[in-house]
This record gives structure tokens, C-alpha cells and sequence, in this order.
């Protein structure tokens, strides 16, 4: 009993030791800023500095920013660039935390997320980075499909095992990956409107670094996918697309990956679905010009 109660009280203090840097790129939104920030307050574990990339043109976050101060580390950084990937990589220059992260300006924690992830990493050193799954505020998948076993992440299953608000990675898996590849990911100013974060966790594995990913860790965020545009579902495809080419992903994965909209076209059409057609024919589309792009090199 004695030395139960000796080993979980030196694991906490072992976990409270961990500093995670938050990354948070944001513009246009303020309300459900506040409610990151909420989610953020109400967390068990207190070891955190939040860096803020402000690609407002105002002021309309300086007075939420204010309120939270006094509460935990903000870092509010002004940058008027575009595009998410140049906002975090403004952000990986400021970063002083054992543990990097980067949640989207319309996600939430829920309170006791950053004490599990820092006990996993504690009990897990030879592990360099953590995913998990985003679900909606009804504990559904949103963003995405999401494998149901936990397991190790690899180039094939990376797909259906990370998005960036659910990546923890250790401060060295960033320094030796270096920058997001600003050509990819939303406001970039290029045709590929997606898979930046896909991306950095593919380069972090070619780099030898190990990423383990856990379904039972959850993050909050909306399932938009009936609200995006057909236009916006072509990007990400062809985002998606470009990264199986600048990865050299073999041909059969490449056609797994086309087939899959293709079978979304035909079902929909046979249902009568035909907003459903549109978006897995977009898919589809994006995904051939992004593999077929001209150009896009390495």
C-alpha cells in the first residue's frame, strides 16, 4: 500500500517536470478562441506556455489574451503572413517546452489531456511523439477516419492516425524535422490545401524518431465536413496527393487511395446522394492533380 501510494506520487512529480509549448495559429476567430482558452484554464496539469500567432489585422484578441495572462504563459506573437503552416513554424521559433503540440483555434482539451499525455511520455522514454484521435463535443470521429487500435504510426497507417490538434511530439522529434513545408495546408497560396501535418509526422519517421498513437486520446473539435466547400475538397485532395509524390509512395498505395472516392462516386450516385457525389468526385479530382501536378518536385 505504502509503496503503491510512494511510486504514483514520484510519477507525478516526475510528470509536473514536463513543459508542453502550444502552438496555436489563429485569424478571423474570437469566440472560439475564448473557449480554447477556457479548456486550457481548466486543465489538471499546469506545466504549459501557450504561443498565440495572431494573423489579425486588429486587435479583436488582445483583450481574451489579457483576461488569460494572469492565468498561464501566453506568448502573443503578431505575424500578418498567411497560411497555417508559415503562422506554426513562426510559432516553433519561440518554443521553450519539453513537449510541442498544436491545437486549432476551434478545438477543445478536455481537462485532463495534458496530465495523461505527460504521464504517457514519463512512462514511455523511448517514445519520441503521441496521436491520438479528434472527435466531435458527441465523442464521434470528426475530421477524418480514425483506426480503432492503437499501434505504432508508420508511412501507411500515418493517414488514419494524426491530425495536428492531436500531435504531441518531444522538442528534439522538432528540432531535427525543422519547419512545416509551407507550400502545403490552408492559406498556403498553392494548390495543396491540406496534409502539412501528415507531412511532418512522415519526415519525423523517415528521421528514425518512433510516434505511437492511442484512439482512447481524444480532442474536441466540429466535424465541418458538410460545410466545406467543393473547392476546398479538391485542395485537400490535392494536397493529400502531393505528399504520397514528394514521398514516393508506391503506385499500389497511390491507387488505393484514388479508388477509394471513386467507389464514394458510384455508391452516392446509386443512392441518390448527389451532394455526396460531388464531394467524392472532387476528391477525386483533387487527388489526381495533385499527384499529377507538374513540377512540384521534393
Amino acid at each position: 500500500m505504502e509503496t503503491g501510494t510512494f511510486f504514483l506520487a514520484r510519477g507525478l512529480r516526475e510528470d509536473r517536470r514536463v513543459k508542453f509549448s502550444l502552438i496555436l495559429a489563429t485569424v478571423g476567430r474570437v469566440q472560439e478562441v475564448y473557449r480554447f482558452l477556457e479548456s486550457l484554464d481548466a486543465q489538471t496539469y499546469r506545466s504549459f506556455e501557450l504561443i498565440v500567432v495572431d494573423q489579425n489585422e486588429d486587435d479583436r484578441l488582445v483583450p481574451i489574451l489579457q483576461r488569460f495572462q494572469s492565468h498561464f504563459p501566453i506568448c502573443h506573437l503578431r505575424y500578418y503572413g498567411r497560411g497555417l503552416s508559415r503562422a506554426r513554424n513562426e510559432g516553433l521559433k519561440r518554443i521553450s517546452g519539453d513537449i510541442v503540440a498544436f491545437p486549432d483555434d476551434d478545438c477543445l482539451y478536455p481537462p485532463n489531456l495534458l496530465e495523461k499525455v505527460a504521464r504517457w511520455f514519463a512512462e514511455h522514454p523511448e517514445r519520441h511523439g503521441l496521436t491520438g484521435r479528434s472527435v466531435t463535443d458527441k465523442a464521434t470521429p470528426s475530421s477524418g477516419r480514425w483506426d480503432r487500435a492503437a499501434g505504432d504510426v508508420d508511412r501507411y497507417n500515418v493517414w488514419r492516425r494524426g491530425i495536428s490538434i492531436t500531435i504531441f511530439l518531444r522538442k528534439e522529434v522538432v528540432e531535427t524535422v525543422g519547419s512545416f513545408d509551407e507550400k502545403l495546408g490552408v492559406g498556403a497560396g498553392t494548390p495543396w490545401g491540406s496534409a502539412e501535418e501528415t507531412d511532418y509526422l512522415i519526415r519525423a519517421l523517415e528521421a528514425g524518431f518512433r510516434i505511437f498513437y492511442d484512439p482512447t486520446l481524444t480532442i474536441t473539435h466540429p466535424d465541418k465536413t458538410p460545410e466545406v466547400s467543393l473547392e476546398r475538397v479538391r485542395s485537400y485532395g490535392r494536397g493529400m496527393a502531393y505528399v504520397l509524390r514528394k514521398h514516393s509512395y508506391p503506385m499500389w498505395y497511390v491507387l488505393y487511395y484514388l479508388m477509394r472516392p471513386l467507389g464514394g462516386v458510384v455508391l452516392a450516385a446509386i443512392t441518390g446522394r448527389f451532394r455526396k457525389m460531388s464531394y467524392h468526385w472532387n476528391t477525386l479530382l483533387g487527388r489526381l492533380e495533385g499527384y499529377y501536378a507538374k513540377g512540384q518536385g521534393k
